[in-house]
């Protein structure tokens, strides 16, 4: 692995268009959900690219793990933050979040879903991608962050937490528990040897956007069902739907759908309906926003309501983060901090870990010809070392294959 001295000082220097044209690749491909998600990016940034190493890269998704907003959007706006400035960061966001919205759009539009055997076909080998993403991304983060029987048994812990439960807490949970599990167990493990998280943030930057996303949080909670089912009244739903959830993905969808069909924005098939169209698209969940601004009733609708709902769910998530980066790497370069931080990146793999049984490989492997597909998948990423591109292109072929086949 390349040296760490070298990998923060690559990291600041990048060109925009380079972070656009890697993330734009990547909102195309990215299948699975958030998990999923990180399991890509690790293979991007930290295996092939090495623009960070193992450790700063599983510290990031523990941050944006632990905070609200869409925790795989917020580590992809960190690393173009970190290669790119604040215009890197935006031009990562972009890139991954584009594609997605502007197919869910199109859906909205009235285009033809999938359907038949090969249309079928395809979405199912798009989730057996998944399988062997977030089973390559468990592996190399198991390896790597837990080495000792310590951390392996938090990881082991916080995966029978997630298990057992089903409370939206309990991920929250079990990085919590992870992290003072650590402060016991991991005092007296050598200090990581990397992991050092350069972000163009001043911590003035960082207090006027934690401040922002107070203010604005304060002001749609007063907002919301006052402002005449208008433009603001739209904004304050989605601002407020972004800024209340943790763990992202899945967990915004109960949100949105008291803040859109309650009201009678939207009717509850047509909800249904986007949430099935966003599950078969790549890229973050959360750009199912872009449907629901589209077709909600409150002026604007359209593209401009897309536009709006994008803005509204996405912001409350990145300015948190951006609130939080300039004192992250201080914070976990203390001694206690880097005991707890071992605590809560074991409990991550633990998470992962869970996630990659349920509802990963649960909704997606039904059959043996499934496993064999997702089985290909995970010795291509391991042992050929593949693009996931070229995973997601072999698994979509097998998923269509096995559905003619049926």
């Amino acid at each position: 692995m390349t040296g760490i001295a070298q990998q923060p000082e690559r990291a600041e220097k990048g060109s925009v268009l380079e972070v656009l044209s890697i993330f734009l690749k990547l909102g195309v491909s990215c299948f699975g959900g958030p998990i999923a998600h990180i399991g890509y990016f690790r293979d991007e940034f930290v295996t092939r690219r090495r623009w960070l190493d193992e450790q700063a890269y599983a510290d990031l998704v523990a941050l944006c793990q632990f905070l609200p907003g869409p925790a795989s959007s917020q580590v992809g706006f960190s690393i173009g933050l970190m290669r790119a400035g604040y215009l890197g960061g935006l031009a990562a966001w972009t890139g991954f979040t584009l594609p997605s919205a502007i197919l869910l759009v199109l859906f909205a539009y009235g285009a033809a879903s999938l359907s038949g055997p090969l249309g079928l076909g395809l979405l199912h080998g798009l989730k057996l991608v998944a399988v062997a993403i977030v089973a390559q991304a468990v592996f190399g983060m198991a390896r790597s962050l837990c080495p000792d029987r310590q951390r392996a048994s938090i990881a082991a812990v916080a995966a029978v937490i997630i298990l057992f439960s089903t409370a939206s807490m309990a991920q929250i949970v079990a990085i919590v528990l992870g992290g003072v599990a650590g402060l016991w167990l991991c005092r007296g493990a050598p200090p990581p040897e990397g992991g050092h998280i350069s972000m163009p943030v001043s911590r003035r930057a960082g207090l006027a956007a934690l401040i922002a996303f107070c203010v604005l949080l304060i002001g749609v909670l007063v907002v919301q069902g006052r402002a005449g089912a208008g433009a603001l009244d739209l904004f304050a739903a989605f601002y407020r739907s972004g800024a209340l959830v943790f763990g992202g993905g899945h967990v915004v969808l109960p949100l949105l759908r008291e803040a859109f069909v309650a009201p009678g924005w939207l009717s509850d098939d047509a909800f249904l309906a986007g949430y099935g169209a966003a599950q078969a698209v790549p890229g973050p969940l959360f750009t199912f926003a872009a449907y629901l601004g589209a077709l909600a009733k409150p002026e604007p609708h359209g593209i401009a309501g897309a536009a709006l709902g994008l803005f509204g769910i996405f912001l409350p998530g990145i300015l948190i983060l951006l609130g939080m980066l300039p004192f992250w790497d201080a914070f976990r370069k203390r001694p206690a901090a880097q005991a707890a931080m071992r605590g809560v990146n074991a409990a991550v793999v633990g998470i992962l870990g869970a996630a990659l049984y349920n509802p990963v490989f649960t909704s997606s492997v039904k059959t043996p010809p499934d496993l064999a597909v997702a089985l290909v998948g995970f010795v291509l990423l391991i042992a050929w070392r593949a693009p996931p591109l070229v995973v997601v292109v072999v698994s979509a072929i097998g998923g269509m294959a096995l559905s003619l086949m049926a």
